[in-house]
């Protein structure tokens, strides 16, 4: 997610119902976080946001996605825009409340 308050708010939604979250700003940055890590279980899902997925972002998403074998893929697109074609079990079109994003997160990581 390109917007940085966003996603400190998402991520402490997430953190206060009990999940373990982090964020990047674009998809190759994503790359950072290790598809294991000590003391974390897989990565069950991954929001991307509409704004991230530029020539690289785009590019880069299928591999992001084979890295967390788990993981769902979840679109929060842009109220006005076709959204992209992709892997998305879940689009979320903005606006959208924080509550809402992070109880569709929740759905799909169970």
């Amino acid at each position: 997610m390109p917007d940085h308050w966003l996603r400190v708010l998402l991520r402490a939604e997430l953190l206060e119902r009990g999940y373990d979250a982090v964020g990047a700003p674009d998809v190759p940055t994503a790359f950072l976080y290790r598809p294991v890590e000590r003391e974390r279980a897989p990565v069950q899902a991954i929001l991307i946001d509409q704004d991230a997925l530029d020539e690289p972002g785009a590019r880069l998403l299928a591999l992001l996605l084979s890295r967390h074998e788990r993981a769902r893929a979840l679109l929060l697109a842009d109220a006005l825009l076709e959204e992209p074609a992709g892997p998305w079990c879940r689009v979320v079109r903005k606006p959208v409340t924080l509550d809402r994003l992070a109880s569709t997160i929740e759905e799909v990581s169970r």
